[in-house]
């Protein structure tokens, strides 16, 4: 029965099928977390407002709560910051803040590694604080939820770190794609963003994963997109350099957003001097008071979105929109509250657009301008800015409005608004806040310079204790791994006998070495390490064999170990 089970963990841990089913696993898990977190948000929403999204209601008392009136708004964040404060401090401090950056850094330098109480105390958390009136968006709670599920069933069932970091981009992909009905664009906020890397493996199973998530969560709410707006179209080729034009302002807005939201955070930082557990609440108090001045920021504010980019604020009143946008945000995460800024990075990009547009068609009244179309365009652009990540902002954008025919204007502003904001800075709204703590993950350069000046040759290890074609199984003493290489008459490397295979062998009908050895990747002694960590990345257990040349004979075995060992003392 164990050796059984033991084959089952191994075809689940390490093979690709395996890995299929690990992703539809993940995918399911996610869609329903996701589904779960929707109705927590609208829940505590409708609990404290009467409401299932109060941004839109305007400066009206709470239906639960008429004898307050409007000053309600004042108090609701305050109730949640004394809820979700000490749950935060308390269980997961992880869940502070807008929660890319967390799983970011878990999958660069932790191998994958998330707690499993995280996607709890996240979810909790961040329903609580958008639920009171918290200006933030569901992305990032959803995304760290989705890559806390992944990352503990993976350390569950003890895979492979490198297979671990794929398990929490599936989680994270899956939770994009069934909160916001936008597979394709979750896909690639895993790769560009969780994953920073591109492979035919991790992009396969990724895409099994968001799917998976998708269909799930579409078969309990249903099918629908969280904006609806009429069809917009590109009108003519002369409109291009106006949705250039937009994309330049869209790489200044969203670098402006990015440094907003962490000076705001300095500054609370400076001035808080009590116990971390009670700022949200004392916090609340000055995002009641926005809340007070500027109802429409209560929440992630989608419906504000909608009548926003669909004509129905003035010039003047989008521009304050995008404004009290910043603020709000910036203060709900500098106070120690819980949610996402992509959901902002859309709403500053969709003020931003049609004011623009509106601009724009008062200038060239001939050109018969939409300025619902720069809307959804600068939703786009300004999140491609802040984040660098051009691919999922085209996407998304595109999956959470469903409108294809401006594609070109928004490909060419995104395009222009991720290249303008690298010259601006090279950080993004994730990564600045990871180097505001020390910790650079685009700085392996030390590390990656010492790994490509090193050869295979200088860390290689002896070859293990070989075997001939013909030793019976029962007689193969693996080595270090778990393996045996197998050579021939000649001496020349045939494969390797691997101790997962050779169970009761010796009890079965005869087998030789031979009929068990497979052919490993193989590295070559000149090789850098660089090379062959890559090489090692699916054979991390048994290590690989080292040839003196393409064809030549082998001459000794490399694994992580070794690699390390080589980087140590090299360092030292």
């Amino acid at each position: 029965m164990r050796t059984v089970v033991g084959r089952a963990h191994g075809w689940l841990t390490r093979s690709r099928s395996g890995l299929v089913g690990l992703a539809l696993i993940i995918g399911a898990g996610a869609g329903l977390g996701a589904v779960v977190f929707r109705y927590l948000i609208l829940g505590i929403t409708d609990l404290v407002t009467g409401r299932e999204d109060f941004s839109d209601a305007g400066r009206v008392a709470s239906l639960h709560l008429p004898a307050l009136g409007p000053w309600f708004l004042l108090l609701a964040p305050v109730v949640g910051g004394l809820l979700y404060g000490p749950l935060v401090y308390r269980f997961a401090p992880e869940a502070r803040g807008h929660g890319v950056p967390e799983v970011m850094v878990a999958v660069a330098r932790n191998g994958g590694r998330i707690p499993a109480r995280v996607a709890a105390v996240k979810s909790l958390a961040s329903a609580l604080c958008i639920g009171t009136g918290g200006s933030v968006g569901r992305e990032g709670p959803i995304v760290q939820i989705g890559s806390a599920l992944g990352s503990s069933i993976g350390q569950w069932l003890r895979v492979p770190d490198h297979r671990l970091k794929l398990m929490v981009a599936c989680g994270a992909a899956g939770g994009i794609s069934a909160t916001f009905n936008a597979p394709i664009a979750g896909v690639f906020f895993a790769l560009e963003i969780i994953l920073r890397a591109f492979s035919a493996e991790a992009f396969g199973v990724v895409v099994i994963s968001s799917v998976t998530a998708n269909v799930i969560a579409r078969a309990i709410v249903g099918d629908d997109h969280i904006i609806a707006l009429p069809a917009y179209s590109l009108g003519s080729a002369a409109e291009l350099p106006l949705y250039a034009l937009l994309g330049l302002l869209a790489a200044v807005a969203g670098w402006g957003f990015s440094r907003v939201l962490y000076l705001v955070e300095d500054l609370c930082d400076h001035v808080w001097r009590g116990p971390e557990w009670l700022r949200p609440a004392v916090g609340g108090l000055l995002l009641g008071g926005v809340l007070l001045a500027l109802p429409q920021m209560y929440g992630v504010g989608y419906p504000v979105l909608e009548k926003g980019i669909s004509g129905g604020y003035a010039i003047g009143f989008l521009l304050v929109l995008l404004v009290g946008k910043m603020l709000a945000t910036s203060l709900t995460i500098g106070i120690g509250g819980s949610g996402g800024v992509f959901a902002p990075s859309l709403f500053v990009g969709g003020m931003l657009g049609t004011a623009f547009g509106f601009v724009a068609q008062g200038v060239f009244p001939g050109l018969g301008l939409s300025p619902g179309a720069f809307g959804l365009v600068g939703m786009a652009a300004v999140f491609a800015a802040a984040s660098h990540a051009p691919i999922a902002a085209v996407l998304i954008v595109f999956e959470l409005t469903g409108q294809y025919s401006i594609i070109l204007p928004l490909m060419a502003a995104v395009a222009l608004a991720t290249g303008l904001s690298h010259l601006i800075s090279c950080d993004t709204i994730y990564t600045l806040k990871l180097l505001r703590r020390g910790i650079d993950i685009d700085d392996d350069s030390r590390a990656d310079g010492l790994l490509r000046a090193l050869t295979v040759g200088q860390a290689m290890r002896p070859v293990p204790d070989s075997v001939t074609a013909e030793t019976h199984v029962g007689d193969i003493a693996a080595g270090r791994g778990g393996v045996a290489p197998v050579r021939g008459p000649d001496g020349a490397y045939l494969g390797t006998v691997l101790t997962t295979e050779i169970d009761g062998g010796a009890n079965d009908t005869p087998r030789t070495a031979a009929d068990l050895a497979v052919r490993l990747p193989t590295v070559l002694a000149g090789d850098s390490l660089h090379d062959a960590l890559r090489a090692l990345g699916r054979h991390e257990t048994t290590g690989l064999p080292v040839l003196a040349g393409p064809d030549g004979e082998l001459v000794g075995w490399i694994d992580h170990r070794d690699v390390l060992g080589a980087y140590g003392r090299a360092v030292v």
